[in-house]
């Protein structure tokens, strides 16, 4: 019905495969090619190359489905594994914070259907060894999915820069579908993802066509119906307005920074960096209480994401944070809050409670009831006042 929308959408998903080196995959498929789709965002993107996987795994007459993820691969998948029925294994992760690709070639069974890595992952902004995964997915014909949401859209450019950037695309052989969402480092508004396929036999597998309903020929590529031409028109407005120039001058600008906040938090000896990130900042304590540094960061007006399993922080830096000074602030009040973790008697650090509870069973199921309740009284309408 809107013939502009879908000359967008088209020009997203190529200008992507382009980026994420679509052209490699005829020199190790010659029948295949890159092919995508646009989705509604990171969630979207990785329940339906699940879907997929599912479905392909079903062709080969696997009935109870399981995908081995990294434990620090994003929540999303096990949403996925929730609503399709499939069977989410999580891999251990080594000393270095990526997945333990030993023990994932281990796991692997007659049920197993699509192994996934991550580039980067959202904790610690790591990317996980796609090329050792890639050969376990070729020896036993499973997908590889390469979850580049947070990536996708960055670490191109930080390779093109001339950063030590693990590959991870589609000049990997093994890989058969990336998702990256262009509302992070693409620029775009939310509500759009680009989620790509080494070949369009996978693609077909996430089309819901249904020819018999009284509402007319229904026809859809993926889970959700209706969207935004708004925001695919925005999406591609980031695109061709920034351009590689554009791309490659912001990522000079964020990786810089990021080795700025990275070198003040090694030179702070409490403070312990996880793996070797380069974009994104994440770190942790084995000295004192992570989440009291939160406190005080919080305190000073800084928001940075808590982590847990272990305690930690990340500092993911975007193009606000490479402005002058920025960098230079947070390390300043970085070292003044962990001196403030240092005193005794503190108690319980307020950001770090609900972390606490969750660490166990019982919390767990606590944390499920209180979560639940909370998502509740989002929709609660509140009663006028007299």
């Amino acid at each position: 019905m809107y013939p502009s929308a879908t000359k967008l959408e088209g020009e997203i998903v190529a200008m992507t495969a382009h980026m994420l080196h679509g052209e490699a995959i005829a020199t190790h498929h010659p029948a295949d090619h890159a092919c995508g789709v646009i989705t509604s965002g990171g969630t979207e993107s990785l329940v339906n190359p699940m879907l997929v996987y599912r479905e392909w795994g079903r062709d080969k007459g696997i009935t109870e489905p399981e995908v081995i993820i990294p434990r620090s691969a994003h929540v999303a998948l096990q949403k996925a594994g929730h609503l399709l029925g499939i069977r989410v294994v999580q891999a251990p992760l080594r000393d270095d914070w990526l997945v333990d690709v030993a023990w994932v070639r281990e796991q692997v069974n007659a049920n197993t259907v699509a192994i996934v890595g991550s580039a980067g992952n959202y904790p610690h902004g790591l990317i996980d060894p796609i090329d050792e995964l890639s050969g376990i997915a070729l020896e036993h014909d499973l997908g590889l999915h390469v979850d580049a949401c947070l990536g996708g859209f960055i670490l191109p450019w930080g390779e093109r820069l001339g950063y030590p950037v693990r590959t991870f695309d589609f000049r990997v052989p093994g890989v058969t579908s990336i998702s990256a969402d262009s509302h992070k480092y693409g620029y775009g508004l939310k509500g759009i993802s680009v989620l790509l396929y080494r070949s369009d036999s996978l693609r077909r597998r996430q089309y819901f066509n249904f020819p018999e309903w009284p509402g007319g020929i229904y026809l859809s590529p993926g889970l959700a119906g209706s969207r935004s031409g708004g925001l695919v028109a925005a999406a591609w407005a980031a695109l061709v307005s920034l351009g590689e120039r554009g791309y490659l001058d912001a990522a000079a600008r964020i990786f810089e920074t990021a080795a700025t906040i990275r070198a003040g938090i090694e030179s702070i000896p409490e403070l312990r960096i996880f793996g070797d990130p380069t974009f994104l900042v994440a770190f942790h304590s084995a000295d004192l209480d992570i989440y009291h540094v939160n406190d005080s960061l919080i305190a000073r007006g800084w928001r940075l994401n808590a982590l847990q399993l272990p305690p930690g922080l990340h500092f993911c830096v975007t193009r606000p944070n490479t402005a002058a000074g920025v960098a230079e602030a947070f390390l300043a009040d970085l070292r003044a809050s962990v001196e403030y973790a240092k005193q005794p008697g503190l108690g319980t650090a307020k950001s770090g409670a609900l972390y606490g509870l969750g660490a166990s069973p019982s919390g767990n199921e606590a944390l499920d009831i209180l979560f639940t309740a909370a998502v509740d009284a989002m929709y609660e309408v509140a009663p006028e006042a007299d």
